[in-house]
This record gives structure tokens, sequence and C-alpha cells, in this order.
């Protein structure tokens, strides 16, 4: 068996517990330390968790048995962040976006490039089950040539329920760079690299009310709508919004020249059933999944660590998440612009996971 990489953890919030489980998910990952601005928090952390060492964030980048740090700042610091870990000597993994700017994104890339380390990036949900079954459906041409998509990611925003959702409604919050990352990588994972972006963007209300009654400045847009034209010809429509009370769209389609399918929540949350329509059916029917439904958060970082050690590239990557950001970035400047905003990122479309997947990719409690 491949030895683990070592893993820390720097911010302890509310995604924290996810990747804590899917650092222990995967038998090539290592979860060996945790570190957060408040150190109560991480000693909390680190003992309910059983999780080796509680350091500061300098002790956690000192520390020379770890390899791989994850990034589960706020957006507003990841790329500072990021390029910290980097400058240690490690390989980073950023919770979504990669930065708030495509310039800073593209800072910890070169940063990375440099030092000859790996960037990865959330989401890795496209990784899933469903969102591969999805893809080996559109590679091996069961709805024909994919013409378009639609997406659609529509809510009343997370301030009724966050603990702490001011950093939302401030730069680098948002629907777009919030939720967008499931929405665009999916997209660009089924059906590759966009060309240019057209949209509008607009924030519908100056403040929202938090749970506990505190008012919430809104300093961004909360409602994107706008067309993703990609270079294999298809056009996709994306609404993404913290505006609308309740609708009844699908979350993902995607339309071929001899069928359709519904594909399920970019996000990785039920539904998780994959729908096909054909023009000779004419009845959407379940398609049975082609792999394992057991993968959560945590599968990028541990297709990253095998990866390193394989000297292979890994799917969910900085290229792919810089590429992301430059097309959320888009939908703003296309709006100002009233015109297209074409995209300058060139990237390969991520490599499918193969039906007959390696057992790093099993976890240890299916295997149990």
């Amino acid at each position: 068996m491949t030895e683990k990489m070592k893993v820390g953890i720097i911010g302890l919030g509310n995604i924290s517990p996810a990747y804590i489980k899917g650092c222990r998910a995967f038998e090539n990952l290592e979860l060996l330390a945790c570190a957060d601005l408040l150190p109560e928090r991480a000693a909390k952390v680190a003992d309910e968790n059983a999780i080796p060492r509680a350091l500061s964030v300098d002790e956690l980048l000192a520390d020379d048995e770890v390899d791989i740090v994850v990034n589960l700042t706020i957006p507003a610091v990841h790329a500072a962040v990021s390029q910290d870990i980097l400058s240690a000597g490690k390989h980073v993994y950023s919770e979504k976006p990669l930065a708030i700017t495509p310039e800073d994104a593209l800072a910890v890339l070169n940063v990375a490039e440099s030092r000859g380390l790996r960037v990865g990036c959330a989401p890795d949900t496209f990784l899933f089950a469903p969102h591969q079954t999805s893809r080996k459906l559109i590679d091996d041409g069961a709805i024909g040539t994919p013409v378009a998509a639609v997406g659609f990611m529509a809510g009343h925003g997370p301030e009724s329920w966050h603990p702490n959702p001011d950093f939302f409604y401030a730069e680098g919050g948002g629907p777009m760079l919030d939720m967008g990352p499931y929405y665009i990588t999916c997209l660009v994972n089924l059906l590759g690299p966009v060309l240019r972006v057209s949209g509008a963007a607009r924030a519908s209300f100056p403040e929202r009310i938090a749970g506990d009654g505190r008012h919430i400045p809104v300093n961004i847009p909360t409602h994107y709508a706008g067309t993703l034209e990609f270079t294999s010809g298809a056009i996709a429509t994306l609404i993404t919004s913290f505006d609308v009370w309740g609708h009844r769209l699908p979350q993902m389609e995607v339309y071929g020249e001899t069928g359709s399918l519904a594909v399920p929540d970019p996000n990785g949350h039920s539904p998780r059933e994959v729908l096909i329509i054909s023009s000779q059916s004419r009845e959407w029917e379940e398609v049975p999944l082609a792999y394992p439904d057991i993968w959560a958060r945590g599968i990028g970082l541990a297709d990253m660590a095998d990866a390193i050690q394989h000297n292979r590239l890994h799917r969910a990557s900085g290229a792919l998440a810089y590429h992301v950001l430059e097309v959320m970035s888009s939908f703003v400047l296309a709006s100002q612009a009233g015109t297209y905003i074409n995209i300058a990122s060139k990237i390969e479309q991520p490599a499918a996971i193969p039906v007959d997947i390696p057992p790093v990719f099993i976890t240890a409690e299916a295997k149990a």
C-alpha cells in the first residue's frame, strides 16, 4: 500500500467537520494536525475528533511532517493563506473559491509553480458517483452531442441559519462565489472549458437580517443570470441567487442531440439520482450509477495525494479552479460592459474517473 500523505487543516469553521471526516475516508490520507486563529477552538476540535496535534498556524506551517495543508479560512484570505502554505514548502488544497479575484488566484498558482508544489481546490463534488456517471453517459454518447445545459441555484441566502453570515454579503461572498463553483465546475466536467460569458448581476436588497436580528449590509450582487458558451459549442444558462424564496426549476440538466440528462445537485446533496430521456423512450428513466455511491468531500484531496505520489495530473486542480473563478468574475464584467467576456484561461476537461477505480478511492468504511 502507498504511504499515507499527512494532512493539516487551517481554519476550523462551519465546513471543517466535512473535511475532518473526508480526510479519514480515504486510505492514502492521514489527518495529523489542525490550527485556527483561536487556539481554544483548535484544542477543542482536536480533542473532539482525536486529531493528534492542535497547533498555531505558524506551528503547523513549520511542522515538517505535514505534506498537504487544507485551507478552510474565509474566502477573503484564501489567496494569502495559500501563499503562506506554499512558501512553507507544502502542497495546498483550498476550500472554494481559490481566491476572490483571478489576479490573486494567479499569484497562488505562480508561487506553486516556482516551488514545484501542487494546488488543489474545492469543489470536488463533480467527482462523486452521480456526476461521474453523468460524465460517463455523455462521453459514451448516451444523449448524443451536448448542445445546451441549465443550472439553477436559487434560495434566500444563508443569514437565517449560518452562525457567521456577514461574509456572504461582503467582497468575496454572494451566491456566485459561494455556490457558483459547484455548478460551473460540474458543467466544465461535463462539457469542457468555457469560451465566453454573458450575464447580468444586481443586489436586490440593501441589507439582510441575521438569525440574531442583526442588520447585515449587502455590498455585492446577490442575483446573477447569464450564459456560458463552451469551446465545444454547447451553451448553458446559469442562475445563482440569494433573492428567491422558492422555485420549481431543475438544479441541472444537459440537453443533447438525441436525449437529455437530469443531473443531481452539483453540491453533492440529495437528490442523487441520474435521469435520462431519449428521443426513443420519451420518458424519464433512472440510470444505475456506474460507481459506488460512497464518496464525499475529501475525494479531491485524496485524488491530489495519489497524483502527487504517482506523478500524474489531479482533477480538482488549481488550474480548474482558476478557470472557474475567471468565469464567475466575468458575470459582473459582462453585466457592466453589456457584452460577452472572453475567457482567457485555456484548460483541459478534467479526466473522468475510470470505472475500475483504484483501491485508493475506496473508503475504509466501505471496505469494512
